[in-house]
């Protein structure tokens, strides 16, 4: 594809469905097996939902709320928006009533789409309570008392039924977009307070698709297949996992849950992964908990093939002679079989959202499951950098994608210009003039521009914990090495303005009852000392300003649910504070 002479996204997927016709695109389970969408069922779909919505009054610029999980309906539903010249508002579906009563009044959307009865339920309540939402569709049927019923319910179904002939799609409207309008608003996850209403355009986003195209046509592009499991409300998902691998011609399978997901990948054995690192970290602890598991010998061949795949790395991918032998044992065993428990056919893993660990990487990497760290903001619609392919460097987030400029400034904060820069925050004009200034996104990330053009992200300015002596310390590095001790299933440091850092450990529980003959042995005492050694540990390498001296323990994980992590499994530290704020400060 051509992005350069793409004027629209939807105007891209009807030329790519086109090309692909009754090829499979789509893939959800149904009865418990995969089944595939083609582009030609697809594109129906779409003209049949965009000529529904234009008949309901649909304008181009309206904002149109959507509320769902990963399926094909939510593609349907955001090419069908869009092709009517409206505006996309996708909300997590891990949002409340009054999460939603937000975004549908900040956003001003008319319409909603929601999926199940079970999203249904808090969103109707927001519609009617906010009254600007006039019509709501419901890809599932659901029932509401006719009290909180909203003013129109229509369900998918029919709806794609009574315009299945298209009569009212809105040609002209596709026709007439062009890549500076509006295609969505993405709301940014909050984890500093109330969500921003990201404007992204139709260029905005092809502007990253033409980066990623140059990237993974390093790899040799093929017959790609994604596998969609980040929520598609979040912008590196949308771009990514959806809108790029439309326009390659790509199949998309949709994940169950989490908790399949490594079923998930054996099944649909995709080529290329995005993920965020957190997923990664639980990863590495499911493969460490099974290697204790094995015999003597197969244990040892893992400790081999991983240290030699690090040795590999730091040499520039070659080996002394007398390592190549059991290397090409552990290449034959234990890389071939953790290779196929991915499904066989990775090519990459991209890891995007916060940073990834070093030493993480390097252990995936050493497995022969290469990790390429990108770095990216919704502003940014939303990757600005990626590691390439042939030349990682795993403690970077590597150069900028094609037609991104950064730079950094005097303080070290990295400047972003391009055509993938948003259009600004919906309805903020102030902090958008403060956010982008003289044509440069001004992204609050601290980092560094090495000699072959690598970006290294130190952190976030407003994240910095500054100590009482002048010292700066990253707290999210602290943290992911927390993260990777089996001890500890997540943690929060602290310590701004204060003498020496602290933090707040949950324990892994799941780790301590299996290393206990009595699962009842796994109390406090003993949790505490564990936690203890893990956090010794981890302080032996780090500098004397950045240890750990004091923990506390919580049982309770940090969930989306109890709203300490975004839906993309980044810590909320305001909201961990309001709770344990006081617990941390009688540390000192």
């Amino acid at each position: 594809m051509d992005y350069s002479k793409v004027a629209s996204l939807p105007s891209a997927f009807f030329d790519k469905a086109d090309e692909m016709g009754e090829r499979p695109f789509l893939w959800a389970k149904t009865n418990g097996a995969y089944q595939p969408w083609s582009w030609d069922k697809v594109r129906h779909q779409v003209m049949a939902l965009a000529s529904a919505l234009s008949h309901l009054g649909l304008k181009k610029g309206e904002r149109v709320l959507l509320v769902s999980e990963n399926r094909p309906e939510w593609f349907i539903a955001d090419f069908a928006v869009m092709a009517c010249g409206g505006i996309t508002v996708p909300a997590y579906i891990t949002n409340t009533s009054e999460d939603h009563e937000y975004i549908l009044k900040d956003s001003g959307a008319g319409i909603a789409i929601v999926s199940t009865e079970t999203l249904a339920k808090p969103l109707v309540k927001a519609a009617v309570r906010t009254n600007g939402c006039r019509l709501v569709i419901a890809m599932e049927p659901f029932e509401v008392p006719q009290a909180d019923a909203p003013e129109e319910l229509h369900q998918w179904d029919t709806l794609l039924q009574e315009h299945q002939q298209a009569s009212s799609f809105p040609q002209t409207t596709l026709e007439q977009l062009r890549r500076d309008d509006t295609a969505c608003f993405i709301y940014t996850s909050g984890t500093g307070g109330a969500p921003k209403g990201v404007m992204l355009s139709h260029g905005n986003i092809l502007a990253n698709c033409v980066g990623a195209y140059d990237l993974l046509s390093e790899f040799g592009l093929g017959r790609e297949r994604f596998l969609s499991f980040l929520p598609l409300s979040h912008s590196y998902e949308h771009t990514v996992g959806q809108i790029f691998a439309m326009t390659i011609g790509a199949e998309i399978y949709y994940a169950e849950a989490v908790e399949s997901l490594l079923t998930n990948i054996s099944e649909c054995q995709p080529t290329i992964m995005t993920a965020v690192p957190r997923l990664y970290e639980m990863l590495y602890q499911r493969i460490n908990r099974r290697v204790e598991k094995e015999g003597r010998l197969r244990k040892y061949l893992f400790r081999q093939a991983e240290r030699l795949g690090r040795k590999k790395y730091h040499n520039g991918e070659k080996l002394p002679l007398w390592d190549r032998p059991l290397d090409l044992l552990a290449e034959r065993t234990v890389r071939r079989s953790i290779r196929d428990r991915f499904g066989g056919h990775l090519k990459g893993m991209v890891s995007g959202g916060a940073a990834l660990n070093t030493d993480l990487g390097l252990f995936f990497h050493a497995l022969g499951l290469p990790i390429l760290q990108g770095y990216g903001q919704t502003e940014a619609s939303p990757v600005v950098s990626v590691n390439r392919p042939h030349r990682i460097k795993m403690d970077t987030v590597g150069p900028p994608l094609k037609g991104v400029e950064v730079r950094t400034a005097e303080d070290g904060e990295i400047l972003v210009r391009g055509e993938l820069i948003m259009q600004g925050y919906w309805n903020r004009p102030d902090e958008t003039q403060e956010t982008i200034r003289e044509g440069w996104l001004h992204t609050g990330d601290i980092g560094a521009i090495d000699d072959d053009g690598y970006i290294r992200i130190t952190d976030r300015k407003k994240d910095i914990i500054v100590l009482s002596g002048g010292d700066n310390i990253s707290p999210s590095r602290i943290e992911t090495l927390l993260n990777l001790q089996p001890e500890i299933a997540q943690s929060m440091v602290y310590g701004d303005k204060r003498p020496h850092l602290v933090a707040l450990v949950v324990p892994d529980t799941e780790w301590l009852k299996s290393r206990q003959n009595d699962p009842e042995e796994a109390g406090q005492e003993a949790m505490a000392q564990a936690v203890r050694e893990a956090v010794n540990r981890v302080n032996q390498g780090l500098s004397v300003v950045e240890k750990v001296r004091r923990f506390t323990i919580t049982t309770t994980p940090f969930t989306v649910d109890n709203d300490m992590l975004t839906p993309t499994m980044k810590i909320r530290r305001h909201v961990i504070l309001e709770q344990y704020g006081k617990s941390l400060e009688s540390l000192y």
